[in-house]
């Protein structure tokens, strides 16, 4: 079977991660949490981000996003987030059904918010409208973009003197980092609260979310992770994981594989006329538009998303096992999709 260039959902579990798994497995340990690999887990969260993190871990990232918000908000409380986020456009209203709370998507061009975006939202207080108390951005954006370290801190400093709190949806937060050469708590430096995604870097599953100043999270997370339903009783399964994610620094190297490989595959699908890359590259993916018949002709032998049907534009990602070969014989099949013989 080819390699999929659809999503890094897609990819096999890294061997490092099976080995934790199986490490874990070998004895019984206490539930919810109480076992030395939970314990091992959040050291090294705090070790990563900083000795304030107070770290929590779930399934899906669906589930840490509504836990970590809904640990914060009141009903009439409000997200502000772009209109391209996966909290507005992928989890299924999930989270207003949760905790009560509204979304107000901010339309965006490129993902990603700053602080003009968010004047227009920020409204003298009025009962008759939600009140905004979090400004959530993703890092990695959906379009594969970065924010800047001078981005964040403006970001940041804005919703602070306002405020409002910053949340970041990590799901590819090592993916951004490795692309900044930066350090995790570098990245998350002025952020409040944090999803941090393990399954599209190296993860069977699993999800971890975080808030990463003195007390947030406080006495009201726990019971919030169990009601988001996101409290394993076998806890260690999924933070033994986590621990051997944030050892070494392997989240790096999973994560700069995955970025080199997409800079691979970029170089090769430049020099093919007929597709056109349509969003700067910066981490895993690439969006590109192309003729139908192409995309059609290709999708014969390879799994990618049509991202926008109106173009077309097409996404292609990578992950930590795409390999040099697998990149080379994919952007092949392109060039034989737009000049069919």
């Amino acid at each position: 079977m080819n390699r999929s260039f659809a999503s890094d959902n897609n990819a096999p579990v890294a061997p490092e991660i099976l080995k934790a798994i199986a490490a874990a497995n070998k004895v019984d340990a206490p539930a919810y949490g109480s076992d030395e690999w939970t314990a091992r887990a959040k050291q090294r969260f705090r070790d990563q981000f900083g000795p304030e993190t107070d770290a929590y871990f779930g399934f899906n990232g669906t589930g840490a996003n509504v836990a970590v918000l809904a640990s914060l908000l009141r009903p009439w409380e409000a997200v502000l987030c772009p209109e391209s986020a996966h909290l507005q456009t992928d989890e299924c209203g999930a989270f207003e059904r949760f905790s009560g709370s509204k979304v107000i998507p901010i339309p965006t061009q490129d993902g990603k918010l700053r602080p003009a975006d968010l004047e227009p939202y920020l409204k003298p207080v009025d009962v008759h409208f939600p009140q905004p108390r979090i400004v959530s951005i993703s890092q990695a954006t959906e379009y594969g973009g970065v924010y800047e370290l001078n981005e964040l801190r403006a970001l940041c400093g804005y919703a602070h003197e306002r405020g409002l709190y910053v949340h970041v949806d990590g799901a590819r937060l090592s993916n951004a980092a490795a692309a900044l050469g930066v350090s995790l708590k570098v990245m998350t430096a002025g952020i409040d609260l944090l999803s941090f995604g393990g399954t599209k870097n190296g993860l069977m599953y699993g999800e971890a979310f975080c808030f990463l100043k003195p007390a947030l999270g406080g006495t009201t997370a726990p019971f919030v992770q169990k009601q988001a339903m996101q409290l394993a009783s076998k806890m260690r399964y999924i933070a033994a994981q986590f621990d051997a994610l944030l050892t070494r620094d392997l989240w790096k190297r999973y994560a700069g594989r995955a970025n080199a490989m997409t800079k691979r595959l970029e170089e090769r699908v430049r020099a093919i006329d007929g597709i056109r890359i349509t969003r700067p590259v910066r981490c895993n993916a690439i969006f590109a538009t192309m003729d139908r018949s192409a995309i059609e002709r290709a999708q014969r032998d390879y799994a990618f998303l049509v991202w926008d049907e109106r173009l077309p534009e097409v996404r292609w990602m990578t992950h930590w096992a795409t390999t040099e070969d697998d990149v080379d014989a994919f952007a092949a099949a392109l060039e034989r999709a737009v000049f069919p013989k």
